[in-house]
């Protein structure tokens, strides 16, 4: 029997490298040959079973752009299976060098503006146009493809680990094309440095109706002076803080994102999504806020679901969406830098997943997670900016000692316990977290898990989560009571109103050291409903789990 097996092997390894050569086999075919010869050779750490994600391009189906909107999104003639490439490192040299959009001089715009006059004028079925590029965002980030060999599985880039290499890759293949309609091999993409005080603002040229990176879409009381709210709620008075406060609070909340709250790999990059994996929905701490917050920041509050930027399936048709996910992109480097990229993934069928992009040849190429994860292979890098977050460790609110005696007070009067928690957030609402599982190792990350969290409606929804909070008018991200948020868009799938259960995590540890409540037995833990679409969520329980 073995012996069969590996003469089979040999014939299908044949079989391949002759088709390679004469790029006569078709993308399907190949890729469940390999995945066959994977299996078999069992190269993996579960059992020998491959489970890395790719699409299904002939598999392409209406999906929800919102619960109540039915879209289609899917590019012509899907149904024929298209030849592809595998993916080749371009040339090492010109580097690429992305820049903050706020910085740019007047010849690079024009240049922008060209490339991007070129892209709006391609017709819809050159995947190069530029509508052809936005409804790659709304296909795999409303559930439109179906996962390869999987029939009848939706494949959502969103709430998962794939959502940082994906949008890398989109982002990659978008800049190449851009580059490529005006000849400019150097061509590339501005960031929106909203994470820096000087860049809070959308960049001026986004803003000018004469251009084509101007979008009638979106919010225009958030256009410039206006500071960017990267803890954006759509029910909070607008604008919360004046401009050097909502600043200090943007740095404040980031450091939430990009440090205390993202210790661990999974905090960051989300959740594990493999093939068939239907229980995978919780976002890392960036995707949630500000990413998230910054899409419904910027559509047009005329809209249901504030579109354009506010719901996936129309969000990448503003030109803002690609500054704003060149940041990200950065985002994730500087993550891994200041981690000294001890947390990367080493996960096999994260590496191996796959999804196809149009080059700027008009070449369909197979590209996967591990070529995208050394951005100088790939011949691109970020200007230097700096990281004033890093330095924005919150304070806490009330001084710890005082801060307990008031808790313990609140405690006797009204006490909630997690034990008996299966709530609807419809108002504020404080429960009593047990401690007693402690961590075994000092390495292991604390977090507050909220677990079977199911919004119902169309709205966007957010809230806040507050850890031994004693004074109700200090919520904010500048006080260290602050553990994280919920921002969620809805949409996406073939449901419409399917109800996903999903986690909130929320790494703790420094948080509770600065609180000095390492050691105490219990916590106190605040839900804060910040849109009146709380009404619509319902939460199972909280509990403490450690990651390691």
């Amino acid at each position: 029997m073995a012996e069969k097996k590996w003469i089979l092997i040999l014939f299908l390894t044949f079989i391949i490298a002759v088709s390679q050569v004469h790029h006569l086999y078709m993308g399907e075919l190949a890729s469940i040959m390999l995945e066959k010869l994977q299996q078999w050779r069992k190269p993996f750490n579960n059992g020998g079973k491959n489970l890395a994600i790719g699409p299904n391009l002939t598999a392409c189906h209406s999906s929800y752009g919102r619960p109540d909107l039915l879209v289609y999104c899917c590019p012509p003639g899907f149904q024929t299976p298209v030849p592809f490439t595998d993916f080749k490192f371009p040339d090492p040299s010109p580097v690429r060098v992305r820049r903050p959009a706020h910085l740019l001089n007047e010849s690079f715009i024009a240049k922008y503006n060209k490339a991007l006059s070129i892209m709006k004028s391609l017709p819809y079925d050159d995947p190069r146009s530029f509508l052809r590029q936005a409804n790659l965002h709304c296909q795999f980030c409303t559930g439109a493809y179906e996962m390869l060999n999987r029939s009848g599985s939706e494949l959502n880039i969103h709430r998962t680990w794939m959502f940082f290499p994906w949008h890398r890759m989109m982002i990659y293949f978008h800049e190449r094309i851009l580059g490529s309609l005006i000849g400019d091999d150097t061509f590339a993409l501005p960031f929106w440095a909203w994470d820096i005080p000087d860049g809070m603002t959308i960049p001026d040229f986004y803003v000018d109706e004469s251009s084509p990176f101007f979008h009638s879409q979106r919010d225009f009381s958030h256009f410039p002076p206006r500071v960017a709210d990267l803890d954006y709620s759509t029910d909070d008075n607008d604008p919360r803080f004046d401009g050097k406060e909502q600043t200090e609070t943007n740095l404040a909340f980031m450091y939430n994102r990009m440090v205390s709250g993202a210790k661990k790999t999974e905090l960051f990059m989300g959740c594990t999504y493999k093939a068939g994996d239907k229980n995978c929905d919780s976002p890392g701490t960036i995707e949630s806020a500000p990413h998230n917050t910054l899409h419904t920041w910027i559509g047009s509050g005329l809209n249901p679901g504030r579109e354009d930027m506010g719901k996936f399936y129309s969000a990448a048709k503003d030109p803002v969406f690609y500054a704003h996910h060149s940041n990200i992109d950065r985002l994730w480097e500087v993550w891994r830098d200041i981690n000294d990229r001890k947390l990367d993934i080493d996960d096999s069928d994260w590496l191996n997943s796959f999804f196809l992009f149009y080059d700027e040849n008009l070449n369909l190429v197979k590209i996967k997670v591990k070529d995208v994860l050394d951005i100088t292979k790939l011949g691109y890098s970020y200007e230097e900016v700096d990281r004033p977050w890093l330095n924005h460790r919150p304070p806490p609110s009330v001084p710890p000692e005082q801060a307990r005696r008031i808790i313990k007070l609140k405690q006797n009067e009204n006490p909630v316990f997690s034990s008996d928690f299966r709530r609807v957030l419809d108002g504020k609402l404080t429960v009593t977290v047990n401690r007693s599982v402690k961590r075994e190792k000092v390495d292991e990350e604390e977090t507050v898990v909220v677990y079977g969290i199911v919004v119902r409606g169309n709205e966007y929804v957010k809230f806040d989560v507050y850890v031994n909070l004693s004074d109700d008018t200090k919520m904010n991200p500048k006080f260290r009571e602050f553990a994280g948020t919920f921002a969620y868009i809805p949409g996406g799938g073939r449901g419409g109103h399917d109800l996903k259960k999903m986690k909130l995590k929320l790494g703790i540890s420094e948080l509770l050291k600065d609180l000095k409540a390492d050691e105490d037995e219990s916590i106190w833990v605040t839900f804060v409903p910040r849109t009146t679409s709380c009404s619509n969520v319902s939460i199972e329980g909280i509990k403490i789990e450690y990651i390691k």
